[in-house]
């Protein structure tokens, strides 16, 4: 059975992808997610505030009030073993890169067009084999319209296709007011691969302390199903990479997603949850449904249930709404 699968151009022994996390933050953990079968590996993020701040100052901004959900925070390393200044981070990519025989790729985070952006191009001669880039972005400003959010990813991506040979990802968030329009606009700018999508960590407020606070929740199974409509919609209408990440924790969820129309799936809470072991039993149990089915490769799966080749292409859109509301009982 052939599970070996293209993303960004690299060819991956099979479509499962660690996403960016604290987990990177250790060779051991690497070399242990290569065991278990991992394709390829997505490190954690180099913050564009790490390189325009002092660590120490971004550290007391982030882990502000995060006391109060200690249980989330649990399944995490402290910041300090995986928040790596810039020049470390850089020096983590080339050890990780000389660790494992499979993919790297470095995981640079900003939200506006400056020197941070210098760092992918550093990143690539570290070895990194392809750029994920996260654009966390919260349109705050009610003067900024949806076409000026927009062109600041396009403005991102563009400038680090300028700066780097390797290929780029982008990960977007959900809330565009046209994902698909978007996800065209970013496909014509050079984007080499799209990651659907990125979970924006909502704010909670301490009723005692009277103060907003940090709310960190691991994603669930049930979060997959936005990934697959929107992968599905996209498949055969970019040229990018599709990558789905949000709630993927089974081998069936990535036999969905495959179906849909992605090349890879990246995964991260349930190793969170279960330890990076679990790459192991997402594959086997991939491998045991497609046998079951008799699926020879990842190639035959990939897309034959997306949005132009489904019986109901309608079923991703405003019918399924209307299913959905009728069939509750």
């Amino acid at each position: 059975m052939d599970l070996s699968t293209t993303y960004l151009g690299l060819r991956l022994k099979n479509p499962i992808v660690p996403s960016a996390s604290p987990l990177s933050a250790q060779i051991g953990t690497i070399r242990q997610m290569e065991e278990a079968g991992a394709g390829a590996i997505v490190l954690h993020s180099l913050f564009e505030e790490q390189i325009t701040h002092e660590a120490a100052e971004l550290d007391h901004h982030l882990t502000k009030g995060t006391e109060s959900f200690a249980e989330s925070l649990s399944y995490f390393p402290s910041a300090g073993e995986y928040r790596l200044g810039p020049e470390e981070y850089l020096e983590h990519v080339a050890t990780a890169k000389a660790a494992v025989d499979i993919p790297i790729i470095a995981s640079l985070n900003g939200v506006s067009v400056g020197g941070w952006i210098d760092y992918a191009r550093k990143m690539e001669q570290a070895g990194a084999d392809a750029l994920e880039l996260n654009v966390y972005f919260v349109a705050a400003n009610p003067s900024l319209s949806g076409r000026v959010v927009e062109s600041l990813y396009e403005d991102i991506l563009k400038t680090v296709k300028k700066s780097v040979h390797i290929p780029v990802a982008m990960k977007l968030s959900p809330f565009f007011s046209s994902t698909a329009a978007t996800a065209l606009r970013l496909d014509a700018a050079g984007a080499d691969g799209l990651v659907l999508f990125n979970r924006f960590y909502q704010p909670d407020i301490d009723l005692e302390r009277l103060e907003v606070v940090p709310n960190l929740v691991l994603s669930t199974p049930h979060e997959m199903r936005l990934p697959l409509r929107w992968i599905a919609i996209l498949h055969g209408q970019v040229k990018a990479s599709l990558a789905a990440t949000t709630g993927i924790a089974t081998g069936a969820d990535v036999a969905k997603l495959l179906m849909a129309g992605a090349d890879a799936t990246q995964v991260c809470s349930v190793l969170l949850r279960k330890g990076v072991g679990e790459i192991a039993t997402i594959l086997n149990a991939l491998t045991t449904w497609m046998t079951e089915h008799e699926y020879e490769s990842v190639a035959q799966m990939k897309g034959s249930m997306s949005q132009r080749a489904c019986p109901d292409p309608t079923a991703f859109e405003r019918a399924n709404y209307m299913k959905a509301l009728s069939t509750y009982t």
